[in-house]
């Protein structure tokens, strides 16, 4: 006799209760910054990717309603129909500028972007070698391909050289990781990556999610941070949902990128275009992240402070260098109800457990951003004082 829909349900969501990871997301009541209304509760945000406090910006907003006014609720079709509006074109030119790549495409999520470029580049005969800590939209996008796939020990160059030594191809040869390392907060060592895919032919593949509007001059990114930009064998993929406060995926890099995209990469093809609101909301961030350093400075004054003062506290905050910044608890149970406890103490930051990240490493992910002020930030710490203390994490 076969399963039921309710049989299924019930049995996948009592094995995620009691194995301690059911998720019930908190409901914001009002719009996401650094303080904000979540279940009912005013709280200092820190669960948030909104890095620069674009999600609520003036600036943004402004440019989102002159758009929506003059250009429409929706774009009306997909791109490749009737849904290429003038002003999806000069947000891909500006995004280019910005990265100094030869082209840029915007595509719906930093998600599907992964999955439409990965899958309009790799072939059968391709090899594809990928960091074992890579984001699950790169595994994902992955298994959708016929390339051969290896794994290389996280952020190390030296087990990458192996592989591509050991597994070597006529066809393409592609190198992938992530640019900041959303869970761990860590930075791919690029310098060393790029310069092993050099030595062997290979094409370095870079999603700047966390690293677009953190790293590099002006927010351009990790790969601008290791001094890349211009290079025709380094491709960039991000999401335009965190420090830009908006919503899209976008790839870059080879003047012929953008065209192959537009031709090959499925969710473009099958996906009504973005909606000009947020096409004016991204356009002003691209231009208000230039215009004002001091958001870049916050961001970052923000940050040491913050993961000062966790490690004085005793804290592990698992060697991140950006402004990402876990907390370790080891097990779901313990990092969930730190997190609940927090949340009583006006502090809004998310356990997370397996499968989200490894077995035994559960922790709390911190972001702070450019828009929090000191007292939000002491006013965190201090509920983490007493919340580790009360669970034994801690003894300060």
């Amino acid at each position: 006799m076969s399963t039921s829909l309710s049989e299924r349900l019930n049995a996948e969501l009592s094995s995620l209760r009691e194995s301690g990871l059911l998720i019930s997301p908190r409901v914001l009541d009002a719009a996401n910054r650094a303080r904000t209304r979540v279940d009912g509760r005013e709280v200092v945000n820190l669960a948030s990717n909104n890095y620069l406090g674009f999600a609520d910006h003036p600036a943004l907003k402004a440019r989102a309603a002159e758009y929506l006014e003059k250009w429409g609720v929706g774009a009306g079709a997909v791109r490749t129909i009737a849904g290429t509006l003038r002003i999806h074109e000069e947000l891909e030119e500006q995004i280019a500028a910005f990265k100094h790549t030869g082209s840029a495409l915007v595509l719906h999520s930093g998600f599907t972007t992964n999955q439409g470029v990965l899958g309009a580049l790799l072939r059968e005969g391709d090899l594809v070698i990928s960091d074992e800590l890579n984001h699950a939209s790169i595994i994902d996008g992955l298994r959708l391909t016929k390339a051969t796939k290896k794994v290389y020990r996280h952020a190390d160059a030296a087990d990458l050289e192996r592989l591509l030594q050991e597994h070597d191809t006529d066809g393409l040869k592609l190198v992938v990781t992530d640019g900041v390392f959303s869970m761990d907060g860590d930075l791919a060592p690029l310098d060393a990556l790029v310069a092993v895919a050099r030595k062997h032919g290979a094409v370095t593949y870079v999603d700047d999610a966390h690293g677009s509007g953190v790293m590099g001059e002006s927010g351009r990114g990790t790969v601008h941070h290791f001094g890349f930009e211009y290079a025709d064998d380094v491709i960039q993929v991000g999401t335009l949902s965190k420090a830009w406060g908006g919503v899209g995926g976008y790839a870059a890099g080879h003047a012929n990128l953008r065209q192959l995209l537009i031709n090959r990469a499925r969710p473009y093809l099958f996906s009504t275009a973005q909606a000009p609101a947020t096409v004016g909301a991204l356009a002003a961030a691209l231009e208000e992240v230039q215009r004002d350093p001091t958001l870049m400075e916050r961001l970052w004054d923000n940050t040491r402070y913050f993961k000062a003062e966790l490690a004085r506290l005793g804290f592990d905050t698992m060697g991140s260098v950006t402004p990402i910044t876990p907390v370790l608890f080891g097990e779901p149970a313990a990092a969930f109800e730190a997190s609940r406890r927090l949340f009583e103490q006006g502090v809004f930051a998310v356990g997370l457990g397996f499968p989200t990240v490894p077995r035994g490493s559960a922790r709390i992910r911190n972001i702070v951003t450019a828009e929090h002020t000191r007292d939000d930030l002491d006013h965190a710490l201090q509920a983490y004082q007493t919340v580790g203390r009360s669970l034994g994490v801690t003894a300060a």
